[in-house]
């Protein structure tokens, strides 16, 4: 009689999510020290110092003047009041000042970036001469008070017929974030790897291929960043458009909210309800371009 030999039952598989002792011990979070409880609390208050504005501004858009006028602007209002927010919209012409602030920045924006580029891409690669005096005065332009433009561009813009004409502030722009992104671009561009450089020469490259496939790609997080900057600058802009921008069609975002205040009496919940109106699109800007600004910021961190 031949005896069955009972077949081995197979080991049971160690789960995956299972871990030894050490491995959890090694896993497990390590108390905050001193150090990092303090960061913590100083990011905590400076988010809310930051906030805080904002906050302002929901509690006191919708308070009718009588109740803006009878309680402190930290009290809720003692109902949704929507007579500010609709003074602003009717009286105003906001949505040709939004088109004139996008339309602006973002020339200004794409413009200075190109131009940056092209006159790093000279000064940092070219080895031009004279290199280090060169990136000195595009750093001391950046120095120069915008006060002290504000006649000699009039009277050339005014000579040109380009007065209440978007161009002379997208060009006036252009100048002076070009200037400070030449300074940042060439710096950088001064320690572009000699190795890459001389790789697209020997396949033959020519410089404009060698900037456009080589240069650009590497230094595409910078450019979103510097970009970005650069929108954000243009759109905070007031003084130098205050003297350019004189016509109620060509008129900005600042500008506009600046027309609200009056010589003698200003209708405060409608400029406050006209400001919340217009925080609403740099804050849609920021959310679309958060994740461009920290790739940016962290890709040099990043080998």
């Amino acid at each position: 009689m031949t005896a069955t030999v009972p077949a081995a039952t197979p080991a049971a598989p160690t789960p995956t999510g299972s871990s030894t002792p050490g491995r959890a011990a090694r896993n497990k979070a390590r108390p905050r020290t001193a150090a990092e409880w303090i960061l913590l609390v100083l990011a905590a208050v400076g988010a809310l110092i930051i906030v805080f504005p904002i906050l302002l501004l929901l509690l006191n858009a919708f308070k009718s003047p009588v109740d803006y006028a009878n309680s402190s602007p930290l009290d809720f209002p003692a109902a949704l009041d929507f007579t500010g927010i609709q003074t602003f919209w009717e009286t105003q012409n906001f949505p040709r000042a939004l088109w004139n602030s996008i339309f602006i920045s973002t020339m200004v924006a794409v413009i200075a970036v190109v131009v940056s580029v092209l006159n790093s891409f000279a000064i940092g690669i070219g080895r031009v001469r004279g290199r280090t005096w060169i990136v000195l005065a595009f750093l001391m332009a950046n120095l120069v008070p915008q006060e002290m433009l504000f006649d000699p561009l009039f009277q050339l813009y005014d000579d040109l017929g380009l007065l209440s004409n978007p161009w002379s502030v997208i060009l006036t722009f252009v100048v002076i974030q070009s200037a400070f992104g030449t300074y940042l671009l060439s710096s950088l561009l001064g320690t572009f790897p000699k190795e890459i450089l001389e790789a697209a020469a020997v396949d033959g490259a020519t410089r404009w291929r060698t900037l456009r496939s080589a240069i650009v790609p590497i230094l595409r997080p910078t450019l979103s960043v510097l970009m970005v900057f650069f929108f954000i600058w243009t759109w905070n802009e007031f003084l130098l458009p205050l003297a350019f921008l004189n016509t109620s069609d060509s008129l900005t975002v600042p500008l506009l909210l600046e027309q609200l205040n009056g010589e003698r009496q200003t209708d405060t919940t409608t400029l406050i309800a006209g400001t919340l109106i217009s925080v609403i699109p740099t804050i849609i800007f920021f959310l679309l371009f958060q994740r461009t600004l920290t790739r940016g910021i962290t890709a040099g961190a990043v080998k």
